[in-house]
């Protein structure tokens, strides 16, 4: 059949087929708003004779919970981060610095309580010396403590079990609120998408009838 016999073919539609590509992408779009609404009911088990009907979501919720933890574990937040961040804030120039006045203020509050005539030692020669004399072993003290605090998070601090238990215990309307906050566009248009191919198909099997007759 050539272009000009499809042409005259859709021209020649009759108007109460029009209704037919109208309603095929209804269908199309009310099954894909299905299909994503499934994803997260029924929330609980319904038992339906021959099998169990139950949202996705709701259903695999501890396996999904397990796989996050796993991702962010491995691929998102270790204690090896948290350990490097330490590092780097710790044994800043700005930190050590805020440190060592705190050190000069203890010093020059507390020496006169402790040697008489105290206060006459405190001199800007001597502050500079104490500061020069600390500085190296107190950036040396940070790092030790926190590769300590960070060999304690290892072994007490599981990210994977704390994510995991985390995702576990959301209750099924938070765990759809969530999902369907971050993914509303995308539900959206599966839900178009659906409309669009059903009007497609509408179309399609209109010009059929038409060919046919």
């Amino acid at each position: 059949m050539d272009f000009q016999n499809l042409l005259n073919a859709v021209i020649g539609i009759r108007p109460a087929f029009y209704l037919l590509p109208l309603i095929a992408a209804l269908i199309g779009w009310f099954t894909n708003y299905l299909a994503v609404k499934m994803l997260f009911r029924p929330r609980k088990p319904v038992n339906l004779v021959f099998f169990t009907l139950q949202g996705v979501f709701p259903k695999r919720q501890q396996a999904l919970a397990r796989k996050i933890g796993e991702i962010v574990s491995s691929e998102l937040f270790s204690v090896n981060d948290v350990k490097s961040k330490l590092k780097e804030h710790a044994s800043s120039d700005q930190m050590i610095a805020v440190i060592m006045e705190r050190i000069e203020k203890t010093i020059t509050a507390r020496l006169p309580q402790v040697i008489p005539l105290g206060e006459t030692l405190i001199t800007p020669l001597l502050t500079s010396q104490i500061r020069w004399l600390f500085i190296d072993d107190l950036k040396q003290m940070i790092n030790d403590l926190v590769d300590s605090i960070s060999d304690n998070l290892e072994e007490t601090f599981d990210v994977h079990t704390v994510v995991e238990q985390k995702v576990a215990a959301f209750s099924t309307e938070k765990m759809e609120k969530l999902i369907t906050t971050v993914m509303r566009r995308e539900f959206k248009f599966i839900e178009a998408v659906g409309a669009v191919l059903g009007f497609v198909i509408g179309v399609i099997q209109v010009i059929i009838i038409e060919l046919g007759d």
